[in-house]
């Protein structure tokens, strides 16, 4: 059977691999249809450089780089010429040795190595301009439009169809399920729509109805004339080349040098504004932009002082509000599926992926950070993709620290906020709402830890004194920010999704994981049955609103109401001293004037609640609780403080620690699923949790761990535990090393710090055991 219709808009490199890998799994009614002529499109890889980085602070985009590799190699359009990301500050070179550490856990080898060995890989550089470089041998360049015909002929040759000169003008549906496509001479129908558009993407979403949040972009390209010293192997064999401190890199071409840019002032385009020649994704180059470009890369490489630019244009690229891929199907138009934002480094990869997808129902590494649902609606107008993207072009090649904050601020505000202003707080971000971190007006402590300048970053000492309040008396935390899902219908609905057993009565608040198919979390839920067929969900974002939506049949109502509530959590040993003087009674009903709904609830190890009520109430609701809790100690508290006392208590979170890649018994969560739910497994690696020796080095997240001298895991989530009185990681390690008391090393930066596998929960106070 040739599988279901399947119209692919765009054949670009994204929409000639997506054919190859539907044909070769099977489905072969494909149809590809391109706007411009087939296949060097105008599109933006007709322009692209090609460049393949393998290593990435996402495990996610180096496993997509990796099969990119892998394929193109296969197919002969891969150079391994290696790459060299160079350092000219004393920052920059720091920062090479964590990228190396990021390779190293992802198994991609790499070594930073000193300038002699920079110029024996690139001897056109000056050395007196370097410091030192990370060489990444897996690096290399694609030749994108070989790369594409050399697909499209494969896909062809099993059934596959592509149209040149055909632009779609029309999505087609029939009410919520795509129908087809039209373009201004035919109508193709079809099961499948697939928006392999690149930077035209948002106007083709725009046909079907659906946001797609990424910003044509222009970047700034020359391609130089013959190098000096070209003749004697000057540019035979050079690796690719990166500056990132002058936002700058380079590749062969011959005996030419490529250079791109994104040292200049972001360049929005317009899809309007494009020309409508045979090139419309290469623009007039802007060349006063350039020159600090061209000055720094002749500074760096002194024989392009003698050369001359015989190509130059500002080319389009397609750049997503966060800087990630956008694969999935949308939620609103059924059968209308996205590949967009994709680079050349991660197309065959990201084609890869979003076969699976389609073909078995679920992808087999995990895309959350890629997928299209990852947004809060709030986060998805124009504007906010525009001041997002346009960030994050010029961000490109900076030092970026994972809790850097983002561009937009203050676009959801908690009803708790005035309040919160008052007492100092300094506030993050997360799915667009202000979060406090820490709050000014809570004192330091006495004493004050040494702390390393990375992870002292965005943190203040004051979170120490918070997390310490919350475990000697009581703190107040705001939880607004959280998603929360009201489910009406049969409690079998969640029963099918979930793995534990929520079929318990009204006013039981049961932990339960999402799981797919294959046994992967998909989510992690608190689940609160309210009433025989109404539920209160506290879920970790908006995929898991989208999966349930999904799933929902006739009957079962799914709905957000995150933004018309708001919450608090109230936890510590004082708590119940606090929750009588408030008359706290669980369940529905009223907290002082105050209609709330209150959940015996607390993920940091100590005795506590959590308590909603509409936005409308939310400052009488913190008043209430504030005024009431004088007496017992009450304190607000941030998000630094509930990260270390979560992880304390061995409380893991979906999409850091653990994804659809991982299974309950990986994670250590088998407790959470019901007998009979899902087999049980002998993993083969596991979530492990580290005790570090406290030498002021506090990871952040993503570091290598080590044992034997070899890279073996990877560490997921990292701070200070002030209770335990030390660093504390969760890192995937084998399962025979994840045994209590096994010794192993992070890697951190250009240092090794000693880490104990430690039995968990490092923190469960005898009086309240709370199960994780």
């Amino acid at each position: 059977m040739p599988g279901p219709r399947v119209v692919i808009i765009g054949a670009g490199i994204a929409g000639c691999a997506l054919a190859d890998e539907l044909t070769g799994r099977g489905w072969t009614d494909v149809t590809v249809l391109e706007q411009g002529p087939l296949f060097t499109t105008g599109g933006s890889s007709s322009h692209s450089a090609g460049v393949v980085s393998a290593i990435s602070p996402s495990r996610t985009l180096s496993r997509l780089a990796r099969y990119t590799v892998e394929k193109y190699a296969a197919l002969g359009c891969f150079a391994a010429v290696g790459g060299l990301e160079l350092a000219t500050t004393p920052e920059r070179l720091v920062e090479l040795h964590r990228r190396s550490g990021f390779g190293q856990a992802a198994g991609i080898g790499s070594a930073v190595i000193d300038p002699a060995a920079c110029t024996a890989l690139f001897p056109l550089l000056d050395p007196e301009r370097i410091l030192g470089g990370l060489h990444v041998p897996a690096d290399g360049t694609v030749e994108p439009v070989r790369a594409a015909q050399v697909q499209a002929s494969r896909a062809a040759a099993r059934g596959a169809r592509f149209v040149g000169n055909e632009r779609v003008v029309e999505i087609l549906r029939t009410g919520a399920q795509v129908a087809g496509v039209r373009s201004a001479d035919a109508v193709y129908p079809a099961d499948v729509v697939v928006s392999c558009a690149g930077f035209w993407g948002p106007a083709i979403g725009d046909l079907a109805g659906v946001p797609v949040p990424l910003l044509p972009m222009a970047h700034q390209f020359v391609r130089t004339t013959s190098v000096i010293g070209a003749a004697t192997g000057g540019t035979a064999g050079l690796p690719i080349l990166r500056h990132p401190d002058r936002g700058l890199y380079a590749r062969a071409y011959g005996d030419r040098l490529g250079v791109g840019s994104y040292r200049h002032e972001p360049i929005p385009v317009r899809l309007e504004d494009l020309p409508g020649d045979a090139h419309p994704a290469m623009l007039p180059f802007s060349s006063d932009a350039f020159k600090k470009s061209w000055s720094a890369m002749t500074e760096l490489i002194p024989g392009l002082q003698r050369t001359a630019l015989e190509e130059a244009f500002d080319g389009v690229l397609a750049v997503s509000a966060d800087g990630f891929p956008l694969l999935g199907e949308s939620r609103a138009l059924r059968g209308f599926w996205v590949a967009g934002a994709i680079s050349v480094a991660h197309s065959a990869g990201a084609a890869k992926a979003l076969a699976e997808w389609l073909v078995d129902g679920y992808p087999s590494i995990d895309l959350h950070e890629c997928d299209l649902n990852r947004f809060d609606p709030a986060q998805l107008s124009p504007a906010y993709v525009r001041r997002r993207a346009i960030r994050g072009y010029a961000e490109t090649t900076a030092i970026a620290h994972p809790h850097d904050p983002p561009p937009v601020r203050n676009l959801r505000l908690s009803p708790f906020h005035p309040r919160q202003a008052e007492l100092g707080a300094v506030f993050g971000e997360a799915y667009g709402w202000e979060r406090p971190l820490w709050y000014a007006t809570n004192p330091p402590p006495e004493e004050i830890r040494p702390r390393d300048d990375w992870s002292a970053r965005h943190w203040s000492p004051v979170a120490e004194t918070e997390a310490r309040q919350t475990r000697r008396r009581v703190a107040l935390f705001d939880l607004t920010w959280r998603t929360r899902i009201e489910v009406t219908g049969p409690v079998s609905f969640l029963t099918a999704l979930t793995s534990s057993d929520v079929e318990k009565p009204v006013g039981a608040v049961t932990r339960a994981l999402l799981l797919d198919p294959a046994g992967g979390i998909r989510g992690d839920l608190v689940v609160a049955r309210l009433a025989e067929d109404r539920f209160l969900l506290g879920a970790g974002g908006p995929l898991d609103l989208d999966l349930l939506a999904r799933q929902a049949p006739a009957g079962v109502t799914v709905r957000d109401v995150t933004g018309g509530t708001c919450g608090v959590g109230l936890w510590g040993p004082r708590a119940r001293e606090l929750a009588g003087a408030l008359a706290l009674t669980e369940g529905e009903g009223f907290l002082g004037m105050v209609p709330a709904t209150v959940l015996r609830l607390s993920p940091v190890g100590e005795p506590g609640w959590e308590i909603y009520t509409e936005a409308q109430y939310g400052l009488r609701l913190w008043d209430t609780i504030w005024e009431a809790g004088r007496e017992a100690g009450l304190v607000a508290a941030g998000w630094l403080a509930y990260d270390s006392l979560r992880m304390e208590h061995g409380r893991r979170v979906w999409g850091t620690d653990m994804a659809c890649e991982d299974d309950p018994y990986q994670v250590g969560l088998e407790a959470l699923v019901r007998p009979g739910a899902r087999p049980a497994t002998l993993p083969d690696r596991r979530l492990a949790c580290l005790r570090l020796d406290d030498t002021g080095d506090v990871p952040v997240g993503g570091e290598p761990v080590y044992a034997g001298g070899f890279a073996v895991g990877q560490v997921t989530s990292a701070g200070y535990g002030w209770t335990v009185g030390a660093p504390m990681a969760f890192a995937w390690l084998p399962s025979a090393l994840s045994v209590p008391g096994t010794q192993v090393e992070v890697g951190y930066f250009d240092r090794r710090l000693l880490a104990t596998v430690a039995a968990e929960p490092l923190h469960n106070p005898e009086h309240d055991r709370l199960r994780r």
